[in-house]
């Protein structure tokens, strides 16, 4: 697996923003996208850094709750990840190579479950206010296993609006999602999110 793989927040890394203040009613605001929320898309910037380098990459993401997403990398380079609620599919253009894992155990109560699934974070998660930096207030939502893999998240909100999470898991990397154009009412249906290994790829399971 190359290095640029471990970008995507589901698998390994969704970090470090001031933290000013702590203003009540950002737990609010999350808890009421993750009620209100049943299908998201939006655009989306992520950096992931840790010690030898930054890296940052863009696309646009859709989600159908419960269970289904799409994250489309386009720059600097071009990787799809579908999970289509029982396989997540990893299309990596530029290897003309597709990996497959299952859903549940890929993802289980990792930070892609918050977005992907309501029931996750009262299941998963302890929640704090944790202050604000840049316009943004966080939450921080703590794991409850010990072996989770990363130490904690912060979900930011714009008044009601999710605008970033941010991440740093147990290796150290560091990583930030800034979220853009969203759509909390998109027009989804089930079969955007089924996925066809393109003819002439590799297919490799996990």
């Amino acid at each position: 697996m190359t290095q640029k793989k471990i970008l995507f927040p589901a698998f390994a890394t969704l970090f470090a923003l001031g933290i000013g203040s702590a203003q009540a009613g950002a737990i609010d605001a999350l808890k009421k996208f993750n009620t209100d929320a049943d299908g998201i898309s939006g655009s989306f910037t992520q950096t992931v850094k840790n010690k030898k380098k930054t890296q940052t990459t863009s696309g646009s993401f859709q989600i159908l709750r419960p269970g289904l997403f799409k994250w489309q990398y386009t720059k600097p380079y071009k990787q799809t990840i579908v999970g289509d609620g029982k396989t997540i599919w990893l299309y990596d253009v530029d290897l003309a190579q597709v990996t497959k894992s299952s859903q549940d155990q890929t993802i289980g109560d990792s930070p892609a479950a918050i977005l992907s699934n309501k029931s996750a974070l009262d299941s998963s998660y302890t929640l704090k206010e944790d202050g604000s930096a840049g316009g943004i207030d966080y939450v921080r939502a703590t794991p409850k296993k010990n072996n989770a893999g990363y130490q904690y998240i912060r979900i930011g909100f714009k008044g009601e609006a999710l605008a970033a999470m941010q991440l740093k898991d147990g290796f150290g990397n560091e990583t930030t999602i800034r979220f853009s154009n969203l759509n909390m009412q998109p027009k989804l249906s089930r079969s955007a999110f089924s996925f066809t290994p393109p003819k002439g790829v590799d297919v490799l399971s996990n």
